[in-house]
């Protein structure tokens, strides 16, 4: 909620002398603001487990193994030659599975 630091500030007196009816209906005014969240939205978006997704299409490039980089022997994810921590006859293991 924004605030407006330039209004002049209310004193005890003035507080003390606010009605009942007044704070009540700044209240409502409050709750009026409020924003109603459709759910039906909601439901649309999410994606239960088990859900039929054999109509639908991967939208991503695989590349293959650069020179680069090499496969792990214990993870078999690829990762830079940076994360390789040992090298035991031709298995390849990176700094995550070590």
């Amino acid at each position: 909620m924004a605030t407006d630091y330039d209004t002049p500030r209310k004193t005890d007196d003035d507080i003390n002398e606010d009605s009942i009816e007044e704070l009540k209906a700044r209240r409502v005014d409050k709750g009026a603001s409020t924003v109603d969240v459709d759910e039906a939205e909601l439901a649309e978006n999410l994606e239960l487990p088990g859900a039929d997704l054999s109509n639908e299409e991967l939208s991503v490039r695989v590349l293959p193994r650069q020179a680069d980089e090499f496969t792990c022997s214990v993870c078999f994810l690829v990762h830079h030659r940076s994360q390789l921590a040992s090298e035991d006859g031709g298995q390849l293991v990176c700094t995550e599975c070590a």
